[in-house]
């Protein structure tokens, strides 16, 4: 494993030393500015027994091409200062370092990284071995090469892309690199960047620190402020400097063009700083520029303040001396200067004192490093607040270092508040609410309602319950939707079976008398066999009521299907085939005297069966091709709101299979309809035309009412209730209808008339025909008098010993074929 580390280090470093070839070949093309933008000294150069780097922003990121634009007083001038001073003070301590100076070689990156790089291959000339063999004077002497001096650590950079950048080139030749500003995460990753190390504590702390003030405080919702520029190179500033440097104030303060002229970029910091010129060459017509007298001085002439990263610069610089000196005692015990053992000196080494190091910064805050590098988080928490005299400042009420330490107790807040102020973007969900996240800020949400049929499964999402559930009141599970059908204690269903009770007795009473005088003139007259026929359609019209309000299951389905058309088809087809009847023998009388086919009881009897057969048949063919049984209907009443959703209990009966079920019932009404019309012209003396005729009229008025209300209903809340009880209550009209008209004038006259029952005379089928002939005829010739007088002699004649004021009862059936 460690081959093949070794292969991969050599072949990064065979890269970068072709790539430095090429660099020095190219460097006058490419380190030359364009004409447009100002040209820059490249470096300062300190001589010293050993050499730091520094990398700084003098100047901003240049525009149009230029690498390097204005020039940045406080972040390059005071940060670059900082390290000079730094500097001058440990070659001054006779403790640290004794008898060994420390140089300098500090650069501009320009706030580029591209610039930087460039620039920080100066660091590592010295390592690269040049071949002069070939290369021979004019005189043909060796050439006298100046060796570039050796950098064995360096000081920065400032942003943390241009730290990066240069990190991956230092570690290759085992530089080790102090940031004083860089904060960036990544830079902790101790396998990519291993030779870097800083002094400030990496954004990973303070991001740390402000989420546990935030969680202290109960909040979950905060704006952050931010000053212009990086977040890495501002972010982990405190609210207020905490602590000056004031020996660098004095130092700084007391800098002149006369006593700096190691800092090659401080006479151009000059002109900006007092916003004059130095040279004449600089002054434009019409501008305000002064010239520079020299006699300006800092903090006088113009307002001072210590740039926040001076302290962590002196910082950096003392880790790196710090370091050094403790190398020096280690390897060269008692020796003056440097030995053998630090000539060169091992950038591996002394990586390794630089991560031990522990004193005391300019803050007086402990400067070390983990095995990443990172020095530790120490914040002190500051409060902006407004005093009982009205004036602001910042207060310190805590501390952070390595956990929080906050004083809540000397919090204040507007208007002089002591209670923690609710700081949340949006407040908790109610149940049955989910939360719709609102993009690009999680902790911020949207309350939305899971509305309808759906219920809450997460914080997050609404679902629609079952087909056969419906939410409960708060929408956070699903329940059964209650099942519902029509109960027989319902007013929708008191009403038709009362209806039906009393149809089913009034039917059997009529049954019953027609039993009892089955005999009687009435009873025959009535024909007797289609009498009790329909007489049984009409007790089961009555009786489907009760298997309409029946709880559904297979037995009750399968009773409905059967007998709901049965008793209409037994009821139509009895009055048919008795209508059908008289109007065949009238016609026939109009023809000859021959009495036509099929009148007897016994064909009667078979016409009508015919009839209910087809019923009976069609119903069958339900029955096998979709075989009956009860289910739940929860979409007849699925209502927009849940808490009004019923299942409704039924059987599978749809709208189009009742229009077929009764549709047959219907065609058989129209059709006795229609043979009531043609026969009503026939005398009342001898048959029942009229009654039936006016049974039929009804019937379809109430049918015709019917449709409407049954159909028209589809969409009501109460359509099972309103169309059970309409079509119930219909059912019973149409039998009582049959009932009332044809049964109950017969039944009065034999309970309370029965001189009226009896038979007058017994004549042949041929005479009663030619008689009802006849009659018509006259009536007809009547009808056309000028008086509108008609006379019936042909019934005089026959009834010549009837009361006129009695009706005589004439029965087809009683007359031999």
């Amino acid at each position: 494993m460690a081959c093949k580390r070794d292969i991969y280090f050599w072949s990064e470093r065979l890269s970068l030393l072709l790539f430095l070839f090429s660099f020095q070949w190219l460097s006058p093309v490419i380190g030359k500015p364009k004409a447009s933008s100002r040209p820059h000294v490249n470096s300062i150069r300190i001589d010293g027994d050993i050499a730091l780097g520094g990398l700084f922003p003098v100047h901003s990121r240049g525009g149009s091409g230029a690498n390097c634009g204005e020039l940045k007083k406080e972040k390059g001038i005071h940060r670059l200062e900082a390290m000079l001073f730094a500097l001058d003070r440990i070659n001054n301590d006779q403790e640290l370092l004794p008898n060994i100076t420390l140089g300098a070689r500090i650069l501009d990156t320009c706030s580029r990284d591209t610039h930087a790089l460039e620039q920080s291959l100066t660091f590592v000339q010295a390592l690269i071995e040049k071949d002069s063999t070939d290369v021979k004077c004019m005189s043909g002497g060796p050439p006298i090469i100046t060796k570039p001096e050796r950098v064995v650590g360096v000081i920065g950079a400032s942003g943390s892309s241009v730290s990066i950048m240069v990190a991956n080139i230092l570690r290759l030749f085992k530089i080790p690199q102090i940031s004083y500003a860089s904060t960036a995460p990544e830079l902790s990753d101790n396998s990519r960047y291993d030779f870097f190390s800083r002094v400030v504590p990496s954004d990973t702390f303070q991001t740390q620190a402000m989420v546990d003030i935030v969680k202290a405080l109960r909040w979950n919702y905060v704006s952050t402020l931010a000053s212009e520029g990086s977040y890495g190179e501002s972010g982990v500033e405190a609210f207020i400097q905490k602590s000056r440097e004031d020996g660098f104030d004095r130092y700084f303060m007391s800098r002149t063009l006369e006593n700096n002229r190691r800092n090659i970029w401080f006479a151009e910091f000059w002109e900006a700083n007092f916003n004059c010129k130095l040279s004449r060459h600089g002054f434009k017509r019409g501008s305000h520029v002064k010239k520079c007298t020299g006699l300006e001085r800092i903090g006088r002439n113009n307002s001072y303040e210590q740039e926040g990263k001076v302290l962590f610069v002196i910082d950096a610089v003392y880790a790196m001396a710090h370091a050094l000196h403790n190398m020096h005692k280690d390897l060269c015990r008692g020796y003056v200067g440097l030995c053998s053992k630090m000539d060169p000196i091992d950038g591996k080494i002394l990586l390794e004192y630089i991560r031990k190091v522990n004193f005391s910064g300019s803050a007086g805050i402990p400067v070390t490093f983990n095995e990443n590098g990172d020095a530790p988080g120490r914040y002190d928490i500051y409060q902006y607040q407004i005093k009982d005299n009205f004036t602001r400042t910042y207060s310190v009420i805590g501390q952070w270092v390595n956990k929080l330490h906050l004083n809540i107790r000397t919090m204040k807040w507007p208007s002089g508040s002591r209670q923690i102020p609710v700081s949340i973007c949006s407040l908790p969900c109610k149940p049955g609410e989910r939360k719709k996240i609102v993009k690009g800020i999680p902790c911020c949400w949207h309350c939305e309602l899971c509305d309808g049929y759906q219920y809450q499964v997460d914080k997050y999402n609404c679902k629609v319950c079952h087909f056969d559930m419906r939410p409960n009141e708060n929408h956070t599970g699903c329940r059964p939707i209650p099942i519902v059908k029509l109960e027989w204690y319902s007013p929708w269903a008191i009403a038709p079976v009362f209806f039906a009770i009393i149809g089913i007795i009034a039917t059997l009473f009529v049954v019953i008398t027609f039993i009892r005088y089955n005999d009687t003139p009435i009873v025959k007259a009535s024909g007797r066999e289609l009498s009790y026929v329909l007489l049984t359609g009409i007790f089961l019209c009555y009786a489907i009521t009760f298997l309409m309000i029946a709880e559904p299951d297979v037995t009750i389905c399968s009773m409905r299907r059967i007998f709901l058309g049965l008793g209409m088809s037994i009821s139509y087809a009895a009055l048919l085939t008795k209508t059908n009847r008289i109007y065949r023998i009238f016609e026939q009388g109009k023809k000859s005297v021959t009495a036509p086919r099929f009148i007897s009881p016994a064909s009667q009897l078979m016409i009508t069966f015919s009839f209910i057969s087809v019923q009976l048949l069609g119903v069958c063919i339900w029955f096998i091709a979709d075989p009956p049984h009860s289910y739940i209907d929860y979409d007849d009443q699925k209502t927009a709101n849940p808490q009004f959703a019923r299942g409704i209990l039924k059987c599978d009966i749809s709208d189009l299979s009742l229009i077929c079920l009764l549709g047959y019932s219907m065609l058989l009404m129209v059709t006795c309809t229609v043979y009531a019309i043609k026969t009503r012209g026939v005398p009342e003396t001898f048959n029942e035309a009229k009654p039936i005729g006016f049974t039929m009229y009804t019937t379809c008025i109430v049918w015709l009412a019917f449709i409407p209300i049954f159909f028209g209903t589809a969409q009501s809340a109460e359509k099972m209730y309103i169309q059970t009880t309409t079509l119930t209550i219909s059912i019973n009209l149409s039998a009582s209808v049959s009932l009332g008209m044809l049964y109950m004038p017969k039944v009065y006259v034999i309970l309370f008339h029965p001189e009226q029952n009896v038979q007058r005379r017994k004549r042949s089928l041929k005479a009663v025909v030619t008689a009802a002939t006849m009659s018509n005829k006259f009536t007809q010739k009547g009808s056309l008098r000028p008086n509108g007088e008609a006379k019936t002699e042909l019934c005089e004649s026959l009834e010549t010993q009837a009361l006129p004021t009695k009706q005589t009862y004439v029965s087809y059936s009683n007359h031999a074929i």
